[in-house]
């Protein structure tokens, strides 16, 4: 048995490929998942049992609160948050960068988090064993001048989680930061069956990991970085 089997955790970014793989591991090891899309969500998770779905746009805070408390209303408690929203723009030089993508970037990456934390910080607090994790990038400790707004982005996130798990501290709750360089999914697999993938990681371990974070004491994760990036092969 899981240390997450029960609980209930809540999944954002859980239309994409992570997420969907994220919620049937939390399925698979007994816990009631709770997913907040902006969109309907996908039939491949909105179909599994012990699922529920609520829909937000995770940036606007009016409606992540009504969403929250509609969540809190439903079920007993939240004992987790496993925040997946992602987005990328960049790949030009710094004096070029657009502003856009800044704003596009801080909307997905840093207020969607913001928003999401503070409004599920008191069920958090409340309950006996909570995890909070992000996805991050290597990239924060090593940006480049053309990925400098994602980088940024990634940086923000990360303080803000590292913030959240000193609010955390004395707590039975923890705040996780988990990197990667870029993940792997079977689709990409299927599309380049001759591409090797350096450095890239399975989805299927991330989300082995982030339901692993209720396995270890809330005192022992708090505040930790995982970094999970395959060693290349020679």
């Amino acid at each position: 048995m899981s240390g997450v089997t029960g609980r209930t955790v809540v999944v954002t970014g859980a239309n994409g490929a992570l997420g969907q793989e994220v919620v049937r591991a939390l399925v698979n090891a007994g816990s009631k998942v709770v997913v907040i899309t902006r969109g309907a969500p996908a039939a491949e998770i909105a179909s599994l049992e012990g699922v529920s779905a609520y829909r937000a746009d995770l940036a606007d805070r009016a409606a992540v609160r009504a969403a929250v408390e509609e969540i809190r209303a439903a079920h007993a408690g939240v004992d987790g948050l496993l925040h997946l929203v992602g987005g990328w723009r960049g790949g030009v030089p710094i004096d070029e960068a657009d502003p856009a993508d800044w704003d596009f970037l801080e909307a997905g990456l840093i207020r969607s988090l913001q928003n999401v934390t503070q409004a599920l910080y008191p069920a958090l607090i409340a309950s006996s064993d909570a995890r909070v994790a992000i996805i991050s990038s290597t990239s924060v400790a090593k940006p480049t001048a053309k990925n400098a707004a994602y980088a940024a982005a990634k940086a923000a996130s990360e303080a803000w989680t590292s913030a959240l798990a000193d609010a955390f501290t004395g707590t039975a709750a923890a705040a996780v930061i988990v990197r990667v360089m870029a993940l792997l999914t079977p689709q990409m697999r299927a599309d380049a069956p001759e591409r090797k993938f350096p450095r890239y990681t399975p989805i299927g371990d991330v989300a082995d990991a982030l339901v692993a974070l209720w396995d270890i004491p809330p005192a022992e994760a708090n505040g930790t970085v995982e970094t999970l990036v395959p060693e290349a092969k020679a």
